[in-house]
């Protein structure tokens, strides 16, 4: 398995740290992102970078694929992107799981994701989660106020 040289170091306990299903995100809304996947990603990327400078959020995107070659791995704009270990059905969602049960603290990691199955995962391993829209509508009121 590929492992990212990022490390995931919290240096205010009061700060959240979201942990982003970039896919269940995008797939959230029907708007032709399966037309242009990677632009979809990149547009996801860009407003999570708002979202962290304007909230003070610690945030990591997890995709699904191969990595984008001007988007490797690590911080981009404030925001670690991290890539599904694997190729397959899941991977991104075993790159999610295998981050929240090697943390040092999960309880302090908030997952973004609808997917039912991997929301089971990270809770087991002391994990909240939260909705993929609940995220979407943070984002739109973020747009709202620029």
């Amino acid at each position: 398995m590929r492992r990212s040289s990022v490390t995931h170091t919290r240096y205010d306990h009061h700060m959240p740290h979201l942990v982003v299903d970039a896919m269940n995100v995008i797939g959230t809304r029907p708007n032709g992102w399966w037309r242009e996947r990677d632009g979809a990603l990149r547009l996801l990327l860009a407003r999570l970078q708002q979202h962290a400078h304007a909230a003070g959020d610690e945030v990591t995107l997890v995709a699904d694929g191969r990595p984008l070659g001007d988007l490797p791995e690590g911080i981009h704009g404030g925001v670690t992107v991290l890539y599904a270990a694997r190729g397959g059905r899941n991977a991104a969602d075993d790159r999610i799981a295998d981050l929240v049960q090697t943390h040092s603290d999960p309880a302090s990691l908030t997952v973004i994701t609808s997917d039912r199955e991997l929301s089971a995962r990270v809770r087991v391993a002391g994990a909240p989660v939260r909705g993929a829209r609940w995220l979407l509508e943070q984002l739109d009121a973020l747009d709202a106020r620029e």
